[in-house]
């Protein structure tokens, strides 16, 4: 439990940090470029994300997330436990569920449209405004939920 535990700590601060990155300097960058520039920059960005170190971050947090949840009401008299529940949650449905439900269909809805198209322009515009409003929130999720992780960690110890 000990490892598992610090893995998640650790995931869920790591990508807390990828996406204070996109949420802080990013996509304020893209957003500079003319609408085409910045289309194309974000769908390599997109594509290039989908590799094994990313995916392992994001999802085998999520995995030990998982594990942590349900470990935690079987250990629910420990003062560790409702840190665990909640941080684990925090992670699940704060991160990997809005990254799934509005981050992912933006990206796709992107991935499909031409740079130079006026069409693009304006799915561009307001890709910027709501890719980046979801990525705060889950940002914030892995933070908080790297914290609570921690507080529980920190409570085993």
């Amino acid at each position: 439990m000990f490892a598992l535990k610090l893995f998640a700590v650790l995931g869920c601060g790591l990508i807390a940090g990828v996406f204070f990155a996109f949420s802080t300097f990013v996509m304020k960058a893209l957003a500079r470029l003319q609408p085409a520039q910045g289309i194309a920059a974000m769908q390599s960005i997109n594509i290039t994300a989908i590799n094994p170190l990313f995916m392992t971050a994001l999802f085998g947090t999520a995995a030990a997330c998982i594990y942590l949840a349900i470990s935690s009401l079987q250990k629910w008299h420990q003062p560790s436990a409702v840190y665990l529940l909640v941080g684990s949650l925090l992670y699940l449905v704060g991160t990997v569920g809005v990254t799934i439900s509005f981050n992912v269909p933006l990206n796709d809805a992107l991935a499909i449209a031409k740079p130079d198209s006026a069409d693009g322009a304006n799915l561009w515009s307001s890709y910027l405004t709501n890719w980046t409003f979801w990525n705060h929130i889950r940002t914030v999720s892995a933070l908080a939920a790297a914290t609570l992780l921690a507080i529980a960690f920190w409570h085993q110890s």
